[in-house]
């Protein structure tokens, strides 16, 4: 996939060599390095030039990023992907439940990946699949997947400065308190590969913010929002147990599938700014209609 970039220089950057100022435009180390090694990768005023090159007020800068080449070693599959966004840069999808995100020994053409990897191959579109932040298998709702290595970046760096906002609901047992922040480190349990437990000694830091939307009696159920300050392994999941209201239908931590036949997690809301344009976005995916067991009240940040 190709997509091309132009600026135009303002006085503010006049003088600068060009790496220096695709360096203000979150250009990383490796995104660099690939343009200085693509022919014609970078010209300026139509002419290829080298990064180290200074540019002047009104100087056109044209930047091509061409990806390598496919995701190749990923199967294209038809499988339901559930696109909400998509633009040059980034797409943002809307996940089902029983979804792993990458292709793994055991998952090998069940995954988002394969999914994606065909609705390219059937838009002609060379495709790197590149997931930006990841929920479990059974986890549903909003993620983003970059579309070439530049918003990948940026991107991954917004993330790593938590720099993406999203917000979880999540069915839970139990009255949970009104609301709370949980900040319980945790790190792998010692019985399993998988399991995470609250380690207070070993763990990784881990905060997690809560509020209670609603509450059934009758179920004795909680419908909670959460928000994360870090992004742990199971982090909601083990947070929620460990103050005493486990996700429902979750088959780690609270194996009770009376009514869910998975952990009742929704990634629900998501916002950010667009790597390149720097556009607020912001996004909802409501309920899937195995976690329906609520009305969703207006949710206030």
């Amino acid at each position: 996939m190709t997509r091309i970039f132009q600026y135009i220089i303002s006085s503010r950057h006049c003088g600068m060599k060009i790496f220096e100022f695709l360096k203000t435009q979150e250009y990383s180390h490796a995104v660099l390095t690939h343009i200085r090694k693509t022919k014609g990768g970078i010209l300026l005023n139509g002419i290829p030039v080298f990064s180290s090159v200074r540019v002047k007020e009104n100087d056109l800068l044209t930047i091509t990023l061409t990806d390598p080449a496919s995701s190749e070693q990923i199967v294209p599959v038809s499988l339901p992907i559930h696109i909400i966004y998509e633009d040059e840069d980034l797409l943002v999808l809307n996940k089902e439940a029983d979804q792993p995100i990458h292709p793994s020994v055991h998952n090998y053409d069940n995954t988002l990946a394969n999914g994606l990897v065909w609705y390219f191959a059937q838009k002609g579109e060379p495709f790197v699949y590149r997931c930006i932040n990841r929920l479990d298998r059974d986890t549903t709702g909003l993620l983003i997947v970059a579309k070439n290595m530049l918003s990948a970046a940026i991107l991954s760096e917004m993330g790593k400065h938590r720099q993406l906002s999203r917000e979880y609901l999540a069915l839970a047992q139990g009255k949970v308190p009104e609301e709370g922040i949980i900040d319980a480190p945790i790190a792998r349990a010692d019985s399993s590969v998988i399991a995470r437990c609250i380690d207070f000694q070993n763990g990784e830091s881990a905060v997690t913010h809560f509020k209670r939307l609603s509450f059934r009696d009758d179920l004795d159920l909680s419908l909670v929002s959460l928000k994360l300050e870090t992004g742990r392994t199971h982090q909601i999941r083990v947070h929620m147990k460990y103050i005493g209201h486990p996700l429902i239908g979750d088959f780690l931590y609270h194996p009770d599938f009376r009514l869910i036949s998975r952990q009742a997690l929704h990634s629900y809301k998501l916002s950010f700014l667009h790597p390149i344009s720097k556009i607020p976005l912001s996004f909802i995916a409501p309920l899937p209609e195995d976690m329906k067991f609520f009305e969703i009240p207006e949710i206030k940040n």
